[in-house]
């Protein structure tokens, strides 16, 4: 701790030093660079039409990675949507690995309840049967994060949390070769590397990058290595017609270090109860896409991707307070649980955007199809060695579950945005899907004859996006959209013989619904107000009935409806203090009620009724708050977050059983301290003081992966990061 913080003194006083040098330059330069300060924006909103996306009317953001101060090589969520009002972070697989977050109190476990997309290009593993997203690129490679919250699902695919879209870095279109380097050292023996090169040659243009991650992880046994690779070739065969493919891959290697009890988390957070568990997922995403404009009014955007590879685990599966301990007599270990996820998703997406006038105002259409065709091949409870390394051989052949899950989806829908008058204007929509997922295979303990599922995907999705402006700046905006989310392999997959799935299992279904007011104010004030309200009916879960002999089973099916309403609250003002001295508050806030208001679900012995109960996973309040300083061109942010208290299950248990898999989660503050430094065009400096006063804190107790019971958040940390292009 004490090199950290020598380190973070050393890059302050840097900081320091290279704007004592810059004001040795001429006048013209500081009055450039001051510009640059003021004008740098790192929260934005889309513009109404961007691409193939008709946006007017849809809650959305816009986050510029440059210009946040943000500890971008591991992707502290808190930090890069510090701005994006009501994000949800979960922490629980290794710094860096993934981004974990969710929005509207929605489960944040890999992102999954969004669209998740890098260049426009679905990355979920596998949207019908597992929507994870296993696919993580360097936050180094990204130029910008866009979301768009729920009520664009029409046109995107009908994810209740909505879409995100991470840009990667365009190709430099000044030289034929240039060459970016990014490079971080800090706490628990981080260290990562992302070079890159790109280019343009006349009609010609690419972007390539090679990265590598290690860390020691926070707690013990808990390292990890990452490596992505990516490469993006374009050519403009004509002023309207261009071809791109591109190719991203990504992997890494992450020692689970076990999950905590309330007592362990007590003792020590960063204490270790496995050192033999492993968690690895390696995935390809290929993808080609066609733009064409045929006339300046019609554009077409044509899609062929995939989702390639596979997500491979370890371990010793098993509650907190059941130790891993050798056989004194034998002198090994238990035998491991081997489980390895095969992903093979393939989508086709081709979308029509058109603009018209209908009397004197313009108007646009976009309308598309999208076809899914995924086979998600899962083996589980295979029987692993005794070793401590990560080692997938079995010991004996076969794995105790083998079955596939293959889902054929065809989606159309179609958007159209009416300009009512020159302020005002009106875009409703429809998605129709249809399709099925069908479960077949084998799992030792369960009967073959009862384990085939067919799940059958049948939507008309309706919805409407309005939009006032009321001056330059200022709007008022509110839309309604319909969402479902598939059952997923986890969903029907019985964990053992007592355990029956229905077989008239429903999609989960419901809308969103908001209305809100963004804009500028008295010219250094910038806000976004909206109320929401989302409703989720057919969640899953299980009940306790009997058979007809009078034997117990567990039943999984649809329990119950529930309603999150809420209130997100952005309002940033920067002002200036001297003639190149800018300073900024901001607070990025969320209210949320999220309740059942139908249902019942079972306590291990009876059903119990659960309208009333809280939302698992749900904090009433998220607000995070910063202080942010900017002078010449050096800007540092002191952000404060604040989650409230959560409960871990449907029943609301609040005294945690010895495992630590249900109960409470108490409420956490955490601050942060960031800071850039251009020093010129060519060379920038990042540095940082994470969690400053070391606060041990959890965001969640997870039912499933990795672990039921606490997986504690990072202590303090420092980084600093050294950036340089030519």
């Amino acid at each position: 701790m004490k090199r950290g913080l020598l380190l973070l003194i050393c890059f302050v006083y840097s900081a320091c030093f290279a704007q004592s040098f810059m004001d040795t330059s001429s006048s013209k330069n500081l009055k450039e660079i001051k510009i640059k300060a003021w004008m740098r924006k790192d929260i934005n909103r889309l513009p109404d039409e961007d691409e193939s996306f008709v946006t007017a009317g849809k809650k959305n953001e816009v986050i510029s990675i440059a210009n946040t101060n943000a500890n971008i090589s591991i992707k502290t969520g808190r930090q890069l949507f510090a701005k994006v009002p009501g994000v949800f972070v979960y922490d629980m697989d290794g710094s860096g690995n993934q981004i974990n977050i969710s929005t509207r109190g929605l489960d944040a476990h890999r992102s999954w309840e969004f669209n998740n997309r890098q260049n426009n290009v679905i990355i979920n593993s596998d949207m019908y049967g597992y929507p994870a997203s296993h696919y993580s690129a360097p936050m180094e490679s990204i130029e910008k994060i866009e979301l768009v919250r729920g009520t664009g699902s029409l046109q995107y695919g009908a994810q209740f949390g909505g879409m995100i879209n991470y840009i990667t870095k365009k190709p430099d279109s000044t030289k034929v070769l240039s060459f970016e380097s990014v490079n971080t050292v800090g706490s628990f023996a981080l260290m990562s590397t992302y070079n890159a090169i790109s280019g343009t040659s006349k009609k010609f243009s690419y972007t390539a990058y090679y990265y590598r991650r290690h860390s020691s992880g926070y707690r013990e046994n808990s390292p990890s290595d990452a490596n992505a690779q990516f490469i993006q070739l374009q050519y403009k065969l004509s002023d309207r017609l261009v071809l791109k493919g591109e190719l991203g891959r990504s992997k890494y290697l992450y020692q689970i270090p076990g999950p905590l009890n309330d007592s362990m988390f007590q003792q020590n957070p960063r204490l270790s109860t496995r050192n033999r568990n492993f968690f690895s997922p390696d995935i390809y995403v290929p993808s080609l896409s066609l733009n064409w404009q045929p006339t300046k009014k019609t554009k077409v955007y044509a899609t062929l991707s995939g989702v390639f590879g596979n997500r491979s685990s370890v371990q010793l599966d098993a509650f907190a307070n059941i130790p891993d301990n050798m056989d004194p007599v034998t002198g090994t270990y238990k035998n491991r649980q081997v489980d390895i996820d095969h992903f093979n998703s393939k989508t086709f997406e081709a979308k029509l955007l058109h603009s018209f006038y209908l009397g004197k105002l313009e108007s646009r259409l976009v309308a598309g199809i999208m076809y899914m065709n995924n086979d998600l091949h899962r083996q589980q409870l295979g029987k692993g060695t005794t070793a401590t390394n990560y080692d997938l051989s079995l010991v004996e052949p076969n794995f105790g579950r083998d079955i596939h899950f293959g889902t054929g989806n065809i989606a159309l829908f179609a958007e159209h945005k009416f300009q009512l008058n020159k302020y005002w204007s009106v875009a409703p929509g429809v998605r129709y899907e249809h399709g099925k997922s069908e479960m077949v295979g084998k799992i030792k303990y369960y009967p073959t004859d009862e384990l085939p599922t067919t799940i059958k995907h049948d939507f008309l999705l309706t919805g409407m996006n309005t939009q006032y402006q009321l001056s330059t700046d200022n709007q008022i905006y509110a839309g309604f959209s319909q969402a479902y989310r598939p059952v997923i392999f986890k969903d029907i997959v019985p964990a053992s013989t007592y355990e029956r799935i229905d077989k008239s299992l429903k999609d989960a279904f419901g809308y969103n619904l908001e209305v809100g007011l963004r804009g500028k104010l008295l010219k250094y004030l910038q806000f976004d107000l909206t109320y929401f309200r989302l409703s989720y009916q057919n969640r899953l879960g299980t009940l306790v009935l009997q058979d007809p002999t009078g034997q117990p089973y567990t039943f999984k099916t649809n329990v119950g409806n529930s309603i999150t309403n809420g209130m997100e609250i952005f309002f940033q003002y920067r002002f200036p203090l001297t003639g190149n001295l800018f300073a900024g508050l901001f607070t990025s806030t969320t209210y949320m009620d999220a309740q059942y208001v139908k249902g019942q679900v079972s306590d291990g012995r009876s059903n119990k009724p659960i309208a009333g109960n809280k939302v698992e996973a749900v904090p009433n309040w998220i607000t995070r708050n910063g202080l942010e300083v900017l002078y010449k061109g050096f800007t540092c942010t002191i952000l404060h977050n604040y989650t409230s208290e959560t409960f871990s299950d449907v029943l609301n248990t609040v005294t945690p059983p010895v495992t630590g898999a249900r109960g409470l989660t108490p409420s956490y503050s955490v601050w942060d301290f960031n800071s850039t430094i251009r020093i010129n065009p060519m060379i920038n400096l990042r540095g940082g003081l994470n969690n400053i006063f070391d606060k041990s804190y959890f965001t969640k107790r997870p039912t499933f992966y990795p672990g039921p019971g606490i997986w504690p958040s990072d202590g303090r940390n420092y980084y600093v990061t050294v950036g340089f292009k030519i």
